[in-house]
């Protein structure tokens, strides 16, 4: 069963909740844990102040008491504050969690009032068809169009074999040391300046490695791609002019068919979706902020605990004093000691286990941030591809089921699980001319990269590059306004 945009992108924000919410649960069962371990800690230190009473003189008694006591004391008067920080740090990520929520939920409306307005427009398509029929220039312009993105098309592959034939075909000369040396030094070009002795043993460094004959191919090598791309990129403006002109009228034929008001509602909620994405990143980011600042909270990395929590362990571990009670009391059948070291003992079986569980639970905290963040940048790149348009389809229905799972258990990598959604997305039938539907391209008029355009973001279909895999573009921190986030593209796209 096929799933539709709005309602993958439902399951991978699903997902994603799920994630945080298991996230939160393990940061609360960490700190809990790190607060069960100082207890017990602060519990033993009690335990060997009752065996010192029992077994030593009041003096020793004193020293080793006091010791204790006040290692106990900071413990637990950090304790106390620590737990203020945690209890603060978790409610600032259940506020951040509540915004995302609302943003994803409003996001979803916007979403629906796009497809209600493209439903509206794709109405009128006949009147729409109608009204550019009745436009003279229009066929000679699409045609205009058309020639002229194929152009473009055709220099963008040139300049990318030519960029491919520099790195390999100038590899042998860039691996030569003296060749680049004189490269490099402008050597046999009015930019090389030396004194006569260097030219001299320069011009033998050039016999022997061929430089007079070499240096052409070489500088040719690199001078070719650097003037096709700049071609490629005259072609490419010249398309978009020819573009821009050619969306203008389809603009005018809209509003001729009476489309203007609902495109206008269209463009509207679209950016409304485009300013959601925008508020969802950083709001994501300042919740992955401070999720690790109530990571490291629940971890005990907090200066002022680690350092009582570690005073209190000093005071109890390494003392030869109170080494050698434990060892008196263990020797000796008296019942009241044989039960305060039986506590003792079972303090620290408890404090290891503690110990032990917490270990587990960080790594697990940590798998989970990082599926966390993973499932983001995959989700920033569905909406980056508008992969959400209710027109969009993805024949794999395991890509929230079983392929999910696979990816939260590590079986496969983020950018496998991403090449499955790019390679299992299409269109839905009859939304890709005129009689079928607005949004999507008309025929002839796909995108540059499905062009072989790669290097430019002028065209029609959503979705642009399909090659799965690879990096992410999501920005992470300080990113704001430093390129397009998602949404629906709007201007052209009728």
């Amino acid at each position: 069963m096929a799933l539709s945009g709005p309602e993958a992108l439902r399951s991978l924000d699903d997902a994603i909740r799920d994630i945080r919410v298991e996230e939160a649960e393990v940061s609360k069962r960490v700190a809990r844990g790190a607060e069960r371990l100082t207890k017990i800690r602060s519990n033993e230190a009690e335990l060997f102040r009752r065996l010192a009473k029992v077994r030593l003189t009041p003096e020793v008694q004193a020293e080793i008491d006091g010791r204790l006591l006040n290692a106990e004391k900071a413990a637990r008067d950090v304790l106390n504050g620590h737990a203020k920080q945690i209890s603060d740090a978790e409610s600032a990520v259940k506020k951040l969690d509540r915004t995302i929520a609302d943003l994803a939920k409003a996001r979803r409306g916007a979403v629906d009032e796009v497809n209600v307005q493209q439903e509206k427009l794709r109405d009128l398509s006949s009147d729409i068809a109608r009204a550019i029929a009745d436009n003279p220039d229009y066929a000679a312009q699409k045609l205009k169009a058309d020639e002229l993105r194929a152009v473009a098309a055709e220099s963008e592959k040139k300049t990318a074999q030519a960029e491919a034939d520099r790195e390999a075909k100038g590899k042998p000369y860039r691996d030569d040391p003296l060749f680049m040396y004189l490269w490099e030094s402008g050597y046999e070009t009015r930019n090389y300046r030396a004194n006569n002795l260097v030219r001299w043993l320069d011009s033998m460094v050039a016999r022997m490695v061929g430089y007079h004959d070499a240096r052409p191919n070489f500088a040719m090598l690199n001078d070719i791609p650097l003037r096709l791309r700049e071609h490629t990129k005259r072609q490419i403006e010249l398309a978009e002019a020819a573009e821009a002109r050619l969306d203008e009228m389809e603009e005018e034929a809209i509003t001729k068919a009476g489309g203007g008001p609902m495109k206008k509602a269209l463009e509207a909620a679209q950016a409304r979706i485009e300013q959601i994405d925008k508020d969802m990143v950083e709001a994501e980011d300042a919740r992955d902020k401070q999720t690790r600042a109530l990571s490291e909270l629940a971890e005990g990395h907090d200066p002022a605990f680690a350092e009582a929590v570690a005073n209190l362990a000093r005071a109890m571990e390494g003392q030869s004093d109170l080494t050698s009670l434990m060892a008196d009391a263990k020797r000796t059948a008296t019942p009241e000691d044989d039960a305060i070291v039986a506590q003792i003992d079972d303090a620290r079986l408890r404090a290891v286990d503690e110990e032990n569980e917490t270990r587990e639970l960080r790594d697990r905290l940590k798998v989970l941030a990082n599926r966390r963040r993973e499932l983001e940048d995959i989700e920033f790149e569905f909406k980056k591809q508008r992969f959400d348009d209710p027109r969009s389809t993805f024949r794999q229905d395991d890509l929230v089921g079983d392929l999910l799972s696979e990816f939260l258990k590590g079986a496969i990598s983020a950018s496998s699980y991403w090449g499955h959604w790019q390679r299992s997305q299409d269109w839905r039938a009859g939304t890709s001319d005129w009689g079928g539907g607005f949004g999507l391209p008309r025929g002839g008029r796909s995108s540059p990269s499905q062009s072989g355009m790669g290097s430019t973001n002028w065209g029609r279909l959503p979705g642009g590059s399909r090659s799965p895999g690879g990096g992410f573009s999501r920005p992470r921190t300080g990113s704001r306004g430093t390129r397009k986030h998602g949404g629906f593209k709007t201007g052209g796209t009728f």
